[in-house]
């Protein structure tokens, strides 16, 4: 074969998969990932905690579906997956705390048995006469929340969806595109002509597609999801250049053209194949030039920013299961908290409890703008409460911001994913994947990576 060279754009887990993907299939090419930070794996990060690797980005994969797994393993860290020891969490109300029912699709129940307690007397009401409204017909792609709150009423909306999409994707019930964040939902309304209908044939495909419905959903690596960009880095053999922006993109008689580097002094570089898995906006201005009909349909994904505080308290009995979802109307700082000493068996037992929780949705990030300290210290006290801790003074913290870290999938963005895709495949040797498109997840990316060197290859 005729030596290639490879150039990926984000050193992000998109990007890294693509690299060890290409790898696998053409181990003789050159391949270059130019990332414009200082660290290779963008939403993947860990920290040490307590003498343990401790995820501040994705802390778990879905174990049912294989893309994740199945890298894990092709890295030979297979010996190296956890299952949780419990997946129980509960939602914190108002009123108290309410174990998160089972048999739901991101917070949308396939039938009313289980919500007591969660939803009022008349909430439930409202879910249960879904079945007998008029047959639902949803016209184009709408609002997780406007569909949802006039079948279902708000308080399935406020007290489940909201919390679970909030966890996802940082985003808003109110604003979220359904046929991107519940594509499962969506694809079985026309049919179903009812939500609870739709949401038990969701859930029951879902069982059926698994197989071993016994299996863990989740499972994490025992030295953190992080661990998996360095690993990646070292099968693939790429030249990771850091601090190496991209800034431009041009097509040539054979391929392409790239300048690279400071803005002050860009270099020149060439390259036979390209893929973009830079951020939406990031990746507009690189293809202005090339693929300039992707460019209004990346501008129009927009992105919320978020934080993580991991913290490792005294040791001490905790009774939250997994973790605690916390929903807006609650008026609380943090989204949720997990409680990773018991929800992993590698990260107990020992003498610190670990706990982490994230604050932050998009179009509310003035909670933010607060000093590391101060965040922090606000972030612990709403932890401990929430808790119940007898040893609140936490042994130590660690804060991250993810300043833009998450794509926000509005009303629409099944359109604009498919005119960004349309156009890129109108660039022979151009492709582009991320969580900017179908999925914020690890699994997604990885999926999306592998599908984009199948189109260049």
């Amino acid at each position: 074969m005729t030596r290639r060279r490879l150039v990926v754009i984000g050193a992000g887990i998109t990007g890294l998969t693509a690299a060890f993907e290409w790898r696998r299939r053409r181990p003789d090419d050159e391949i270059v990932v130019l990332e414009a930070g200082d660290r290779v794996g963008g939403k993947l990060h860990r920290v040490r905690l307590a003498g343990h690797w401790y995820d501040t980005g994705p802390e778990a994969v879905l174990a049912r579906v294989p893309e994740a797994v199945r890298l894990v393993e092709d890295l030979g860290l297979g010996d190296r997956l956890v299952a949780p020891a419990t997946t129980q969490a509960s939602v914190v109300l108002p009123d108290g705390r309410h174990p998160l029912p089972a048999g739901t699709v991101l917070g949308v129940p396939a039938t009313a048995d289980g919500l007591e307690g969660i939803l009022s007397a008349e909430g439930v009401a409202r879910v249960r006469a879904e079945a007998g409204l008029p047959p639902l017909r949803v016209q184009g792609d709408v609002a997780v929340g406007a569909l949802l709150r006039e079948r279902l009423g708000d308080e399935v909306v406020d007290r489940l969806v909201e919390p679970l999409l909030g966890g996802v994707y940082a985003g808003r019930a109110d604003e979220l595109s359904l046929a991107a964040t519940m594509p499962a939902l969506a694809a079985r309304l026309p049919g179903a002509g009812s939500v609870l209908a739709a949401a038990a044939a969701a859930r029951d495909a879902g069982v059926r597609s698994r197989g071993d419905s016994d299996g863990p959903v989740f499972a994490t690596v025992a030295d953190g999801i992080g661990v998996l960009p360095e690993a990646l880095v070292t099968a693939s053999r790429a030249d990771v250049r850091l601090r190496t922006p991209a800034h431009g993109l041009r097509r040539t008689a054979v391929g392409f053209e790239l300048s690279v580097g400071p803005a002050a002094a860009p270099e020149g570089m060439t390259a036979d194949a390209v893929l973009v898995t830079a951020p939406a906006a990031k990746a507009a201005r690189v293809l202005g030039d090339v693929a300039p009909g992707a460019v209004q349909p990346l501008q129009g994904i927009p992105y919320a920013s978020m934080a993580v505080v991991a913290m490792a308290f005294p040791a001490q009995p905790v009774d939250a299961g997994s973790g605690l979802l916390v929903p807006p109307v609650t008026g609380r700082l943090v989204k949720g908290v997990t409680v990773s000493s018991a929800k992993w068996p590698h990260l107990g037992g020992g003498r610190a409890l670990l706990v982490r929780s994230s604050i932050g949705r998009f179009r509310d990030e003035a909670e933010l703008q607060r000093s590391d300290e101060d965040l922090t210290a606000a972030v612990v006290a709403d932890v401990a409460e929430l808790l119940g801790l007898d040893r609140p003074r936490p042994l130590e913290t660690r804060l991250v911001r993810w300043g833009g870290g998450l794509p926000q999938y509005l009303v629409g963005h099944p359109a604009r994913v498919d005119a960004v895709r349309a156009a890129v495949r109108e660039v022979p040797g151009l492709a582009i994947a991320g969580a900017a498109f179908r999925g914020v997840g690890v699994p997604a990316c990885i999926r999306d990576a592998q599908h984009a060197v199948d189109a260049l290859l």
